[in-house]
C-alpha cells in the first residue's frame, strides 16, 4: 500500500527529488582550501591531471606543478631563451601525470607552444608563431594526440592550428574551411577555456567581435566550420570567456564586463542544439571560467576574480557560492577528470583547491 507522500509524488518523481537533494547537498559540502603557490605573477592557466597531480601557469613564464594535491607547488622552468621573462603563459592542459602541453600569448612570437612528458622536469619548444600580426589565445585536447589552438584573427580570417600526433606538428586550418572572421574579432586570453572539445571530433571555440560574439562549431575535428551568433554582449571588454559542453549538444557560455566584474549583465548562455542558438541566462557578476562537475548530471561551476556560482539544472539557473575570506575568486578553475575535485588559480599567485562532497 502507498504512503500519502507516495500517493501525492509519484516514484519517479521521489528518485529525481532525491537526486536533486543530493546534488544541493553536495553544494552545500562544497569547500574552497586556499594554498601557498610561492609565486606573485598572475596566474590564468591551471589543469588538473587528478586529484593529487595539477600543474597553473601565467606571467612572467610561470609554470608551477603539484603532485600532493597542492600542499606544495613547485616552480619549473619551461624555457630558457632570451624571450623566456616575457612568455605569459596563459593555458596549460594536463593530459596525465606526466604529460602537459602549455601556451604562451603575445604578438609574434610570444605566442608558443611547449609539451613535457616527464612531469616537467623537460620542456620541449613545439610551435612558435613567426607571424608579428598573430597572437595565440587558449587551447585544448580530445586526447594525447589530437588537439587545437585558437588565436586572433588576421584580415578578417580566424587563425586555428591543429594537431593529429601530440604536437609532432601543428597545421594551420585553411581560411577556405572557416567561416569569415569580423574585422578583428578573436578570442580573451583570459582563462584558457574558450575552446571546449567533446568526444573525439567536436569542438566549440567563443570569440568576440565589435559587436556580437559567436560560437564556431567543428563536428569533424576541424575539417569543416558553421558560427552562430550569441546573445552575450561583447565589445574591446565584454564576451564570451569560456565555454564547457557535457555532450554534443547541451553547453553553457560566459563570460561578461572584466572591466566591471561585479557586474553580471547578458553574460551567460546556454544551448541544447549544439550551439547552434543561444538563450540569456543569469550570472550574478563577471565570470572567466565554467565547468561542468565530474560525476554529474548537470552540475556547473562558474568562476571570477570576484566570486563564483553554482548551477545544479545543465545552467538555466546560478546561485552564488561562499568564499571564504580573505579569496575573494580566480581566473581560470579545473576540474580532476575523475573526481569532484578542482584547482582554482588567479591574481598574485592565488591558488586554492575546490572539494565537493
Amino acid at each position: 500500500m502507498k504512503t500519502g507522500f507516495q500517493k501525492a509524488f509519484p516514484k519517479n518523481y521521489c528518485v529525481f527529488t532525491l537526486f536533486m537533494c543530493f546534488t544541493v547537498f553536495a553544494f552545500a559540502a562544497a569547500t574552497w582550501t586556499q594554498q601557498t603557490s610561492g609565486v606573485t605573477s598572475t596566474l590564468r592557466g591551471v589543469a588538473a591531471a587528478s586529484d593529487s597531480v595539477g600543474w597553473a601557469s601565467g606571467s612572467g613564464a610561470t609554470m608551477l606543478r603539484t603532485d600532493d594535491g597542492g600542499t606544495t607547488w613547485v616552480k619549473q622552468t619551461v624555457a630558457e631563451d632570451a624571450a623566456a621573462a616575457r612568455l605569459d603563459f596563459r593555458d596549460v592542459d594536463a593530459i596525465d601525470a606526466k604529460t602537459a602541453y602549455a601556451l604562451s600569448i603575445g604578438p609574434g612570437p610570444l605566442s608558443r607552444i611547449y609539451k613535457t612528458t616527464d612531469a616537467g622536469a623537460t620542456w620541449t619548444l613545439q610551435f612558435k608563431n613567426e607571424d608579428p600580426k598573430g597572437f595565440f589565445d587558449a587551447m585544448s585536447f580530445w586526447d594525447a594526440d589530437h588537439g587545437i589552438v585558437i588565436g586572433d584573427s588576421i584580415d578578417n580570417a580566424f587563425q586555428m592550428l591543429i594537431t593529429d600526433n601530440g604536437g609532432r606538428t601543428w597545421a594551420k586550418i585553411p581560411a577556405s574551411a572557416l567561416p569569415p572572421a569580423d574585422g578583428t574579432e578573436g578570442a580573451f586570453a583570459g582563462s584558457g577555456t574558450n575552446i571546449a572539445v567533446f568526444g573525439t571530433s567536436h569542438a566549440w571555440v567563443g570569440t568576440n567581435a565589435s559587436a556580437k560574439s559567436h560560437v564556431l562549431h567543428t563536428a569533424d575535428r576541424g575539417k569543416t566550420w558553421t558560427m552562430a551568433d550569441t546573445p552575450i554582449i561583447a565589445n574591446a571588454s565584454t564576451g564570451i570567456f569560456s565555454l564547457a559542453f557535457k555532450d554534443a549538444l547541451h553547453g553553457v557560455a560566459v563570460g561578461g564586463d572584466y572591466r566591471k566584474e561585479k557586474e553580471g549583465v547578458d553574460n551567460a548562455a546556454i544551448t541544447s542544439d549544439g550551439g547552434k542558438t543561444w538563450t540569456l541566462v543569469k550570472l550574478s557578476g563577471f565570470r572567466s571560467v565554467v565547468h561542468y562537475v565530474p560525476g554529474t548530471a548537470n552540475s556547473l561551476v562558474a568562476v571570477g576574480p570576484q566570486g563564483a556560482d553554482q548551477s545544479d539544472d545543465g545552467g538555466k539557473t546560478w546561485t552564488p557560492m561562499t568564499i571564504p575570506a580573505p579569496m575573494t575568486g580566480w581566473h581560470t578553475l579545473s576540474f580532476s577528470p575523475s573526481d569532484k575535485t578542482a584547482f582554482a588559480a588567479g591574481g598574485r599567485g592565488s591558488i586554492a583547491k575546490l572539494e565537493i562532497k
